[in-house]
């Protein structure tokens, strides 16, 4: 029997191993994309319980290597977006931790707040249907079909606006010197 189908039956070795076959593999795909072992092996566990309740999609057992990789690239990317961005308007939770984890300097905190409230600027002059999903996905989180539901606009309709959103922040961005390094 292939593994896929054991991992239908949820079976138990085939979960186990699925992981020794697939995990240095996909950790260091991770790795190497984003730079920090320990969210590399974070994101893989999150790879593997995805696909282990997600398994009815993979639709050619054959092509699970590759599925595995599919998901494990869709979360990093999420990872990387949500790094891009989150800073906008950091919580007290992330403010709390910056003073606990580190020792930044006063020149650190200035260029940290300035770049924090050029970034907010620039999304402030966004129009209010790119500003809404910037901040929705961004800074509160929230998967696209959240937003969807949350704002009854469909998900392409989302996934258009966040993609435009985007493209006139890093416009703004580089309008007014402050680069367009942002997505």
């Amino acid at each position: 029997m292939e593994l896929a189908e054991r991992i239908r039956q949820q079976n138990e070795e085939a979960y186990i191993e699925t992981m020794q076959l697939y995990g240095e593999y996909l950790t260091r795909t991770a790795f190497l994309l984003l730079k920090d072992y320990q969210l590399s092996q974070e994101i893989v566990q999150d790879t593997f319980l995805n696909a282990f309740q997600k398994i009815h999609q993979l639709e050619n057992p054959d092509r699970l290597k590759a599925w595995l990789t599919t998901i494990l690239l869709n979360h990093c990317r999420s990872i990387m977006r949500k790094a891009a961005l989150k800073n906008v308007f950091p919580s007290s939770n992330d403010k709390l931790e910056n003073s606990i984890d580190s020792n930044p300097t006063p020149e650190d905190n200035i260029l940290g707040t300035e770049r924090n409230l050029v970034l907010a600027h620039a999304i402030q002059q966004l129009p209010y249907k790119y500003r809404e999903v910037i901040i929705l996905y961004y800074y509160n989180d929230l998967a696209i079909a959240e937003i969807s539901h949350l704002t009854k606009i469909k998900e392409s309709t989302i996934k258009s606006r966040l993609k435009r959103g985007r493209n006139s922040l890093k416009g703004v961005l580089t309008s007014t010197g402050n680069g367009g390094g942002i997505g």
